[in-house]
This record gives C-alpha cells, structure tokens and sequence, in this order.
C-alpha cells in the first residue's frame, strides 16, 4: 500500500459511495486506497466493506470536527449528501458546508462533490409552470444541492461538481417498477411525455469518479455530468419488456397526476420530471455519455442492467 493516496468516501455503505468504495478496491493496480466512511462502523454493510479490505472509520455529517478526523491524511474525499434521509434542503445545505470546510481544514487536494443542478436558475420561484415547494424552492433535492456547490467554491477547494442521472436502482428500492394495472398488464409510469431522461446504474457513479480523481489535474474545478443512457418512457418499458418477458406499457401521465400521487418526495419528483421535460436539451446535454464511457468504460447500458437485475424489480 506504500505510496498510495487515500481516497475518503462519505455515504461508504450507500449506492453512490458503496459503488466508489469497490470500484477503488478492485482497481488493484491503481494508485490509491480507500478509506469508507459511515455512521456505523458496526453495520452489516460497512462490516462488508471492511472485509473486502476498506479502511472504515465513523463520522457524521451532522458533526464537522468529526468530518476533520476523517479526511485527515486524505488526498481526495468524495462528498454527497442524502436529502430522502430526512427530506430536508436546510439539512443538506449544511451537510455540504460541514463537508467543505472539512475538506479546506485538512488540505484535500481533490473533492468530488455529487451535485445536481439548481433548477431556479431556470425556472424562478415567480414561474407558476411548477408549485414551489417548502417555500423557497422547485426541486428541493435539486436545488439544496446546486445552491451547496458555492459552499465549496468559496472556500477556494478543489472541487469536480459531478452531475448525477435518474437511477436504474430506483425501480427497485424506490418503487418506481411497473405496476399491474386493472387488466394484469404492467405499466411503467412516467411523467416525462415523449422526451429522454438521462439515467445509470449507481454503481456507475462509483466507477465514473474513480476515473475522475486518476485525472485530477484535468477535472479541477469543472462540473461533469454522467449518464449511463439518455432513454424515453417508451424505450425503457420496451426493455423492461424484454428483460422480464411480458408485455410492459409505458404510462405518460402529467407532472400535475404524478404530484398528486400522495407518497413522500411526490411533488419533488413530479417537479424533477417536469424539469427534466421542459428543459431536455439542458438537461441531457449536461450528461455527456461519451464523457461517461471515457471516465468508466465498462458504464452499463439499461438492458445490461436489466440483465443482471431484473429479479430484483418489484412486480405488484
């Protein structure tokens, strides 16, 4: 391990952090190693990653000084924050913060920080196209995060801002699968209409910033957006349908009906779709796929996914 720089991961036992930890632990030949920060050292997961040969060592974002201890030594720190934790913007805001000046006290000399836009640039809270949400925001999820990005910039840290896309996982932890309908057929349901939605596999976006901090120099103060396919509702249900064997339809229903749809983070989505909708070109045009492949060249396409995956949907 002489000479490899450390790469510190926050939300190690997460999708997006779990992914980094094992893609560094796979590169064998790579120049760094990885240290798997989490909660609860104790957990089945981080018990996991300990095993497969991570360093895991607790912290929480709530506590600064204990973010300090773990990036101490660090050469790069992969920083995110979980807003369907709590579902608090407020919350996220400051997580980035503690994250930031973490990173600015220990002399991190690469941070990813896994982003999302801040989609009031494009639509103000003046424009009634879409509800504003909690006060003061569109897509809280979105936004907390896009508006954090100045946490970091202001400190003056060595920041990649990386865009993330709609994960595939979510069909089968966030119960976006298809759903049986009253004739037994399953519908996929979107409310995007006929436009693409930029999407990955989460273990992606381990692999595509692995592949940023081995070209640190390169990515520095830029913001890169990933994507493992740009696909519309029609052409992911036509591969759910050939993943699963049956008949998969696509149900393009409006932001209003998807808002409506009464479970936590509704409105939130339902504004995400319709941001994704009406701003496609910006949307997708921020996630460039050949960029993705160049940074992770094993990105998996949506039927790769499906392949491996499939039995793990949810079918109701």
């Amino acid at each position: 391990m002489a000479g490899k720089n450390i790469i510190a991961v926050v939300g190690a036992t997460g999708a997006q952090g779990g992914g980094l930890v094992r893609a560094i632990l796979n590169d064998k030949r790579g120049g760094f190693i990885v240290r798997a920060i989490t909660r609860d050292v104790q957990s089945a997961k981080a018990k996991g990653l300990a095993a497969l040969g991570a360093e895991v060592v607790a912290a929480d974002l709530d506590s600064p000084e204990s973010l300090k201890k773990a990036f101490a030594g660090a050469y790069g720190v992969f920083c995110l924050t979980n807003f369907w934790e709590h579902f608090s913007p407020e919350k996220e805001l400051t997580q980035a913060k503690g994250q930031a000046l973490a990173a600015k006290a220990t002399g991190v000399q690469h941070v990813i920080w896994s982003t999302l836009e801040d989609t009031r640039k494009w639509v103000p809270l003046s424009d009634n196209r879409m509800p504003t949400l909690m006060g003061k925001y569109k897509v809280p999820h979105f936004d907390s995060k896009g508006e954090a990005d100045g946490e970091f910039t202001k400190l003056g840290v060595p920041t990649t801002y990386l865009l993330t896309s709609f994960y595939w996982d979510n069909l089968i932890h966030f119960g976006m699968g298809p759903k049986k309908g009253p004739d037994g057929v399953l519908a996929f349901t979107l409310p995007i209409d006929d436009k693409k939605l930029p999407c990955i596999a989460a273990e992606d976006i381990g692999k595509c910033a692995l592949g940023i901090f081995k070209k640190s120099r390169e990515y520095i103060g830029k913001t890169v957006g990933i994507a493992g396919e740009h696909l519309t509702g029609t052409q992911m249900a036509a591969a759910l349908a050939k993943a699963l064997g049956q008949t998969v339809r696509y149900k393009a229903v409006t932001p209003e009906m998807y808002r409506g749809f009464g479970f936590a983070g509704a409105e939130d989505l339902g504004n995400m779709f319709q941001f994704n909708r009406d701003f496609e070109s910006v949307f997708c045009g921020a996630r460039n796929l050949d960029v993705s492949r160049a940074l992770n060249p094993a990105l998996q396409t949506f039927e790769q996914w499906l392949s491996q995956n499939k039995n793990r949907i949810p079918l109701e």
